[in-house]
């Protein structure tokens, strides 16, 4: 494989005139594997892979692409090793952890997973992550995929099919190829699961390794089903296939990794890990995700105590994100009541800070005494959002006490590592892809700056962020609706011009410019308890949206038509009627 890319590259060098190139000129190189920042480099891009990086100066052809690189930072584009594109992130995503089947039938929340695939994988795209790894999808997915390999404007995708399980919730059974679960009983049902796979091409397979809903207690449930985990791993490995496994208690992980394990995907959070289980993973060069914001999200969004970032506001799906404030007015008001109350209990608050706290110290352990740790999000549970929700998670890897730099390698190289394909991407060097992000600030410094994104790089196609994903009137209108919902006078005006008006209609205006909605609305959102505004129709003309509203102010609820006129990508006029 090593000799294989050196050879192409040198091709490319000595014949590059036959090919598109980019350069990209006086820009600072990070070299993630020995952690130092090269600056003054020019890295030339020819097709899709890095063909040569030179500090002296070079000849540029006429008719190649520059990009002056002087005051940027040039990384490796970023890996999310743990997503499920089954799953959308909104509320109505996951039927077995809530049951709001009654408000959107999950027959359709699986229609728009499908749908919003290509929508996903563009905003992967637009916040730097060029490559993503599904730990649980289905043959249908699976499929899927194949639609969108080199797609210049897709993130790339490595995948497994159905969970194998000796657990499956009763929601997910009988939906044939749309099943994230196959349900194995027996050590000769998990060796045909694995082999069933194949035909379709998976990158590797995946073990759900539940304990506890057999009756047993944790260790006990966790040898009883050990058989028929080794009995997977060995059938996967027979075929060439890494496993991965779900784990989230200290024995489940650690009789994963004693059988074989090559990927862990969740930190270990019952119990802190002692330096045998550490040296246990070193030896196995098992890699582990921690991912620590998941578990928050279902939280935050059942306890209806969501805070979400201006990044999140503006990058995520702005629908799904919607849906997390939904339950401010669902008619179930027993089943949301008895979340809401459950999720603010004492005893369960003490119980995540207890997760959260052993989750973050068994990170920190885990990275200093040198295991591998990639980033993942476990993207598209509920509140964990699809590509956005990545920033929140390295911030949370930093409060663990993560360096930046070996935060930076577990969501660039190490990601590439899960797979073995640290020849393929992962470093900014000759011969690899040209999946790269050129920033505007350097991580190493504040790695809230990976979101400061200057311009992507996929498959060698030079991307700037805002022209990945369309502007659209409704997104606009979707997004100040969820900033009102949320408070946020920034990303509440965000959508607007400078220079917009509000009218009472027909044509009464009753504002004028940003300063005064941001005069009056930040007061609104200050003083006004009880706020929600409750979407009830909506239709979209061209370039007029038109909402039907419920909105509660405290105690009054008034019922009124918001009439939105949008030009040049922002809401210029807004018209309401009582």
């Amino acid at each position: 494989m090593i000799k294989k890319f050196l050879f192409t590259a040198l091709f490319l060098v000595l014949f590059s005139p036959l090919f598109a190139q980019t350069y990209i000129t006086n820009v600072t190189v990070a070299d993630v594997e020995k952690q130092k920042l090269i600056p003054n480099q020019t890295v030339i891009i020819t097709n899709d892979l890095i063909s040569k990086i030179q500090s002296t100066k070079i000849k540029i052809p006429a008719n190649a692409t520059v990009i002056d690189g002087k005051g940027k930072y040039l990384f490796p584009g970023l890996t999310d090793s743990h997503v499920h594109f089954f799953q959308n992130g909104g509320l109505y995503t996951r039927p077995d952890v809530i049951n709001l089947r009654n408000e959107v039938p999950y027959e359709k929340e699986m229609k728009l997973a499908h749908q919003t695939m290509e929508d996903k994988l563009k905003r992967y795209l637009q916040n730097g992550i060029t490559n993503v790894i599904d730990v649980g999808a289905s043959y249908s997915y699976l499929k899927q995929r194949e639609l969108f390999k080199n797609k210049e404007y897709a993130s790339s995708i490595n995948m497994t099919g159905p969970l194998l399980t000796t657990y499956e919730p009763e929601i997910y059974k009988n939906l044939k190829d749309e099943a994230p679960f196959s349900l194995v009983k027996t050590v000769d049902d998990g060796i045909k699961m694995v082999q069933e796979q194949l035909p379709y091409g998976p990158d590797f397979i995946k073990i759900w390794y539940i304990v506890g809903a057999d009756g047993l207690e944790t260790e006990a449930s966790a040898r009883k089903n050990l058989p028929i985990i080794k009995a997977i791993i060995d059938e996967a490995h027979k075929n060439n296939l890494k496993v991965a496994v779900h784990a989230t208690e200290r024995i489940t992980a650690q009789l994963a990794v004693e059988n074989g394990c090559d990927f862990l995907v969740h930190s270990v959070d019952d119990e802190i890990v002692k330096d045998d289980f550490v040296q246990l993973l070193k030896k196995n060069k098992t890699v582990l995700c921690p991912t620590l914001e998941v578990s928050n999200g279902y939280e935050n969004t059942l306890g209806q105590k969501l805070k979400i970032s201006n990044h999140e506001l503006q990058t995520a799906d702005p629908f799904q994100l919607g849906t997390l404030l939904d339950l401010r007015h669902l008619s179930d008001t027993v089943l949301v009541n008895k979340y809401k109350k459950h999720m603010n209990s004492e005893k369960e608050i003490a119980r995540m800070t207890k997760v959260n706290t052993i989750s973050s110290e068994n990170l920190k352990k885990l990275a200093d005494a040198g295991v591998l740790i990639a980033t993942g999000t476990d993207a598209g549970n509920i509140g964990t959002l699809h590509a956005s929700s990545y920033l929140n998670e390295l911030i949370a890897m930093q409060k663990s006490g993560m360096s930046n730099w070996k935060i930076i390698q577990a969501s660039t190289i190490n990601g590439a590592k899960i797979l073995n394909k640290e020849n393929i991407f992962g470093t900014v060097s000759v011969g690899k892809k040209a999946n790269l992000i050129l920033l505007n600030a350097n991580p190493v410094d504040t790695i809230e700056n990976f979101s400061k994104i200057d311009r992507v790089i996929n498959n060698g196609v030079v991307f700037k962020p805002e022209s990945i994903i369309e502007e659209t009137p409704l997104a606009l209108v979707q997004r100040q609706l969820n900033a009102y919902n949320l408070r946020n006078i920034d990303a509440f005006l965000e959508p607007y011009a400078e220079d917009v008006e509000i009218y009472n209609y027909q044509d009464k205006l009753i504002e004028k410019g940003k300063a005064e909605m941001r005069k009056n609305y930040a007061a609104m959102f200050e003083k006004v308890p009880n706020l929600h505004c409750e979407l009830l129709g909506r239709i979209v003309q061209g370039n007029t949206v038109i909402d039907k509203e419920r909105v509660q102010f405290g105690k009054e609820i008034v019922e009124a038509v918001a009439i939105y006129h949008i030009e040049n990508n922002k809401i210029k006029k807004v018209y309401f009627i009582d």
